[in-house]
């Protein structure tokens, strides 16, 4: 199966970047961390069918304001929802929220914080 987070965070650097709002999408929080920043971490799921899996992933949305980090979680999330399509070679037939969007200050840093999890229906690659 391919890694839905590689498979996800591309389509999202590219996505946000042709909204106007360059982001850096990492699967890891970034030493230094940026002002502002997307996140993305398989959490779970399951194979679909013996072609397919059905990763659950979290999204998670760093800005300076609460405000900004609610709006950046927002653009996410539509841009999720309109994932189906190939990315990067690999075929996405759906994306579904699972967990809408919540106020998640960091633990660490104190940064606003928003997030939401869906799960991404995607095929297999012949290996």
């Amino acid at each position: 199966m391919p890694d839905a987070v590689a498979v996800v965070t591309g389509y999202l650097r590219a996505a946000l970047a042709a909204a106007g709002e360059p982001v850096p999408v990492v699967s890891r929080v970034p030493n230094p961390r940026p002002p502002r920043f997307v996140r993305v971490e398989r959490v779970g799921g399951t194979r679909q069918t013996v072609v397919s899996d059905r990763p659950r992933l979290d999204f998670h949305a760093w800005a300076g304001t609460e405000a900004d980090a609610a709006d950046l979680a927002e653009l996410v999330r539509a841009l999720v929802a309109a994932i189906p399509g190939v990315h990067d070679g690999v075929t996405v037939y759906w994306a579904r929220e699972v967990g809408g969007p919540q106020w998640l200050p960091d633990d660490v840093s104190g940064t606003p914080r928003y997030a939401f999890a869906a799960e991404i229906h995607m095929r297999g690659r012949v290996l």
